[in-house]
Parts: C-alpha cells; structure tokens; sequence
C-alpha cells in the first residue's frame, strides 16, 4: 500500500515538473517571438525613416532607387494590413491573400535587387535600369493596390447593405409601436370629444355634494410620493 502511494506521489511530482517544463518552453517562446516581432517592426521603421530621407534629400539614382523602394514597401504593407483585417470577416477574401502572398514574392524579389543596387558603383549602368524597375514597381503596387481597393469596397457595400436592411427593420418596428395611427386601431378609440365631454360630466357630478366618503374631483398630489423611481422624494415643508 505505502508503495502505491509512494509510487503515485513520484507520478504526480513528474507531471508538475514536466507542465511546469512546458509551460516555460511556451512563455519563453511567445516572449522571443514577441521581441521578435519589436525588432523587425523596429528595423522596418528605421529602413523607411532612411529611405524617405534619401528620397527627398538625394537626388539623381540613389533618391529615385530610395522612392521606388519606399514606394514598394508602403503599397504592399497596407495591402496585407487590409486583407489580414478583412479575411477574419469575409471568408471570400482568402483567394485574394492567396494572390497576394504569391504577388509579395515578385516584390521581395524586386527589394531586394533595388536594394543590392544602392550599393552598386557604376551609376550609368544603374541609371539606364531605372526604367525598367521603375515598370516592375509601378506594375506590382498597382497590382496590390487594386486588390486592397477592391476588399474595401466589398467591405464598404456589404456595411452599407446591413445599415440599409437595418433601417428598412427599424421603420418596421417604429410603424408597429405607433399601432394607434393606423386606421384599422381608429375604430377602437372614442371620439376627443365625447371623452372630453364624458369627463366634465364627470366632473360636475363630482362636488362637495357628492358623497361625504368621496374624494374630490382635483386632489392635490402628496409631495411625499413620486411618479419615477428615479426621481428624489420631495422634502416636506418644515414649520417654525
């Protein structure tokens, strides 16, 4: 019996290391893919501050290789930011990150020739490139905006669908609670002026003559008592 014991306790203590294992391989883990994440976030901010400098404070091969390259990086980070955002509402946007992912392959590989061309020497020759790469960004971030053009006005007309169903459901409701405008509720409701006069009727056989356990027709009301529950008592008048 003591063995079972023991041997039970022995089982339990190496199932509380091992999770213990486990739960700080996966913190440590999620920690450097979150230092991870900083550090490339990081370094992309410092790379565009670099080239938006370059771009405007250099002129001639190396501001234009800087725009083209800024202009790369900005069109296909908004168009991925765009289409991760959408496709966890719309499930029809997948094929279009699908063409995405394979439209960013033809855009690291353009970063990374215009890239390697920073450092390139000979200025002519980069200089005759120019056009051509020049055709392949224009060709790329056109293709990419077009993509992140078309998932916003998905998402605009499918927002406009629902607030026009929505309003179409809210004039139903309104109509339905206002019932008592309908000609079909007018039947059912006395005339303003047969109420009216039932009610001074009322009114003068209701007297000082009426009856002695009677209450008047006007009775003030009590301060004391309150027509809300939000509403504050009213404090009674205090004499001297």
């Amino acid at each position: 019996m003591e063995a079972t014991i023991i041997t039970i306790m022995a089982l339990l203590f190496l199932s509380f290391v091992a999770l213990g294992v486990f739960v700080t391989v996966k913190v440590a883990k999620a920690a450097k893919r979150g230092v991870d994440r900083t550090l490339d976030q990081a370094r992309r901010t410092v790379e565009d501050t670099t080239l938006r400098a370059k771009s405007f404070g250099q002129a001639g091969v190396a501001g234009e290789l800087a725009r083209l390259r800024l202009s790369l990086r900005t069109s296909m980070r908004a168009t991925q930011e765009a289409l991760h955002a959408g496709v966890a509402e719309d499930a029809s946007l997948k094929e279009s990150l699908d063409l995405f992912h394979r439209l960013s392959a033809h855009g690291i590989e353009l970063d990374a020739d215009l890239k390697r061309l920073e450092h390139e020497p000979d200025r002519v020759w980069v200089a005759g490139q120019l056009r051509e790469l020049a055709a392949r960004t224009e060709k790329i971030t056109g293709s990419a905006d077009a993509l992140r053009r078309a998932a916003r006005d998905r998402a605009l007309k499918f927002a406009e669908d629902d607030l026009s169903a929505l309003s179409a459901q809210i004039d139903v409701e309104a109509g339905a609670l206002r019932h008592w405008t309908s000609p079909d509720s007018a039947t059912g409701i006395a005339d303003p002026g047969t109420r009216a006069g039932a009610t001074s009727g009322t009114a003068r056989t209701a007297g000082p003559g009426a009856g002695a356990g009677e209450p008047s027709a006007i009775t003030a009301p009590d301060p004391r008592r309150t027509a809300y529950p939000w509403e504050k008592s009213a404090r009674p008048e205090t004499t001297t």
